[in-house]
């Protein structure tokens, strides 16, 4: 059946990405049918919520499995399904056993630490970008460098090896920008760059989450397929949506100036514009890794079918009218602000206490020492990434 073909549900995602931009059927379905039938473009038909409460249902369920949506015949918006043995791609019980290993190293000591360091790169980075003279880009100087140097340092990968795992990281995370073959190959890629890794560092352990894993690995917690796959979903998870993120927010601010001059002008203001901005964001570019109902479920009223794949868009249900008031409008004074940027249930994000100490230290940096900074550009001149899970700008060029 073709893309075109109107006799079946609707084809999605239901439009081309833009900026930053939530297409507007999104927020039609949330409003009047949360949980949606949608034909996807790898596998089939699915079901999508975009339901506030639906989609905390939906993260809650266990019943929903993310290790049955590894089968080939999973509907779902990427040419490949995750690989078994991620912790995305888990199910209780392995999941609780594997997250209690890796959460060792997202301590509130550990992030802690790194908070100093990531002021001491930010000020470097801001330093350059000074030095060099307007125009910047806060992509290079400050969205990559900053993620990339805090999970590497989290991680313990050698700073000199980050190249290794970046060049595998865009294609990894593609949706149209690359072939299933070319994603594949990344895979294989950067499972051999762990696997190398864990033989290295084997020897010369320290406090850091390569060495979690070693020692895991070496007392039975976990098999070496697990440690490898769960050392790429952090490593990819630690830095890529953290650098869009981080990407994405100077952006907002930058295009919505008015925005940046309310935080320089009241640094107070940074902790809930930062929740403001994770719950508006729309970080992905279509809808979530898929889930299987392993029996009958309904959410919301819906029947979902044993078997059936189900998908959510979080940035839909962030903008539930029956949750938050004036959901579209960007409110940094905003009291009651239950999001869910980082998930819920058994996947909530491991790093999210790492993830909001990046943006704040970023924010922090660029608004105190750049009051005067904007958009070298116009808006809709700025280049963005094309064919990616996450939506990021590829350069976010700025003056000052």
């Amino acid at each position: 059946m073709s893309a075109t073909d109107t006799s079946g549900p609707p084809a999605y995602p239901f439009g081309p990405v833009v900026r930053l931009d939530l297409h507007p059927r999104y927020l039609e379905l949330c409003r009047n049918e949360p949980v949606a039938r949608v034909r996807l473009p790898y596998g089939g038909d699915a079901w999508l919520v975009t339901g506030y409460h639906e989609i905390k249902q939906f993260l809650a369920d266990t019943r929903f499995s993310s290790f049955a949506a590894t089968a080939p015949d999973t509907a779902r918006v990427t040419p490949l399904p995750l690989r078994p043995g991620n912790l995305l791609s888990m199910d209780p019980p392995d999941h609780g056993r594997i997250r209690k290993v890796v959460a060792h190293a997202f301590r509130p000591r550990i992030v802690s630490q790194l908070a100093d360091r990531m002021r001491d790169l930010v000020t470097s980075e801001l330093d350059a970008m000074e030095a060099a003279g307007p125009p910047g880009d806060l992509v290079q100087r400050l969205a990559i460098p900053l993620p990339v140097r805090m999970i590497v340092e989290l991680f313990g990968v050698p700073y000199e090896d980050r190249a290794q795992f970046r060049k595998f990281s865009d294609v990894f995370v593609a949706t149209s920008a690359h072939t299933k073959e070319e994603i594949d190959e990344a895979r294989d890629g950067l499972e051999a760059f762990l696997r190398r890794l864990i033989k290295q560092r084997r020897d010369s352990r320290s406090d850091d989450l390569i060495s979690v894993l070693i020692e895991a690995l070496d007392d039975g917690r976990l098999s070496e397929v697990e440690a490898v796959r769960t050392g790429i979903g952090i490593l990819m998870a630690g830095h890529e949506t953290s650098l869009s993120m981080i990407s994405n927010v100077s952006f907002l601010l930058l295009a919505q100036r008015e925005l940046y001059e309310r935080l320089c002008a009241d640094p107070s203001l940074l902790d809930p514009a930062i929740e403001e901005m994770l719950r508006v964001i729309p970080l992905r570019s279509v809808g979530s890794f898929p889930r299987r109902a392993s029996e009958d479920v309904e959410i919301g009223g819906v029947r979902v079918s044993k078997g059936d794949t189900v998908i959510f868009q979080r940035a839909a249900g962030d903008r539930d009218e029956r949750v938050f008031e004036d959901p579209d409008t960007i409110r940094f004074d905003r009291e009651h602000n239950p999001h869910l940027g980082f998930g819920h249930g058994q996947h909530y994000c491991l790093g999210a206490s790492l993830a909001r100490a990046e943006l704040k230290v970023a924010l922090e940096g660029i608004t105190s020492r750049f009051p005067t900074l904007r958009l070298a550009v116009p808006p809709e001149e700025v280049p963005w990434k094309p064919g990616l899970i996450a939506r990021a700008p590829e350069a976010l060029p700025v003056t000052w």
